[in-house]
């Protein structure tokens, strides 16, 4: 195969060379902010300079605080999106999880003051928002799983002679249970795209957004970079793990990604 076959549609590509292609574009990156002539952009040594000075200042703590409160958020959203898009087998449960995937386009800045008046501290304050913020949008893709079950599973199922209810438990929760991971993968992403807003929304609950928000509000942008690379590298880490539970517990995901 040549390499040229990375370009190409519908070609399948070895591990080998997209761990290539991952590199060569790691390099490109890396050498890109080495020689950047963009003057907004910190250079390499002032960013690690200001990271270690964000050391002293406690991000290392500040951190361990957002990915607490992101994994609560996430861990609340789940169980409300997983239950919400379950249910979208009854007619009642399509009628309410259309409604709720509406809500995705609603600003939370107008919102905002109605979890405010409802939350009863700062640290619930920034849990509701984080949670409605994941949940619009993961009840929607689930749900869209749901929808999408082959139906020949529900007449195997069928053929078994189990019961509505035992039916949905093995085909729409456990026999999808690797692409609930998978959204919740995707939404995980945005959990951390809206934390730091949230979190300057609440500055005396801590967090890396307090932080962010910070540094950003006085132009310090050596500071700005190495908080947004710490996030990102920290999205990463969670982002594997998920990914690495999602295999562990559906190993028939990974088989069915070989065959392919």
């Amino acid at each position: 195969m040549t390499s040229l076959s990375v370009f190409s549609p519908n070609r399948n590509v070895s591990k080998g060379a997209l761990r290539t292609m991952l590199f060569l574009s790691a390099l490109f990156i890396f050498l890109f902010w080495l020689a950047s002539p963009l003057v907004f952009l910190p250079t390499m040594g002032e960013t690690f300079k200001a990271f270690g000075e964000l050391w002293h200042q406690g991000i290392a703590g500040e951190l361990v605080s957002s990915l607490i409160s992101n994994m609560e958020a996430l861990g609340l959203a789940s169980l409300i999106s997983l239950v919400l898009a379950y249910t979208t087998v009854t007619a009642f449960g399509r009628m309410m999880v259309e409604f709720i995937s509406k809500l995705r386009f609603l600003s939370m800045v107008g919102l905002s003051f109605f979890f405010t008046v409802l939350a009863s501290n700062q640290h619930q304050l920034k849990l509701s928002l984080l949670v409605f913020s994941v949940t619009v949008f993961f009840v929607t893709s689930m749900a869209d799983v749901v929808a999408n079950v082959p139906k020949q599973q529900f007449d195997l199922a069928r053929t078994l002679r189990m019961s509505d209810w035992h039916m949905i438990w093995e085909v729409v929760v456990l026999g999808q249970a690797d692409q609930a991971f998978d959204c919740l993968r995707q939404n995980a992403a945005i959990s951390w795209m809206m934390l730091p807003m949230f979190e300057g929304m609440t500055r005396s609950d801590g967090g890396i957004g307090a932080m962010l928000l910070n540094a950003n509000k006085h132009f310090y942008l050596p500071a700005v970079m190495a908080i947004q690379i710490s996030i990102l590298l920290l999205g990463l880490g969670q982002d594997y793990m998920i990914g690495f539970i999602k295999n562990t517990l559906c190993p028939y995901s990974v088989l069915a990604k070989e065959r392919k």
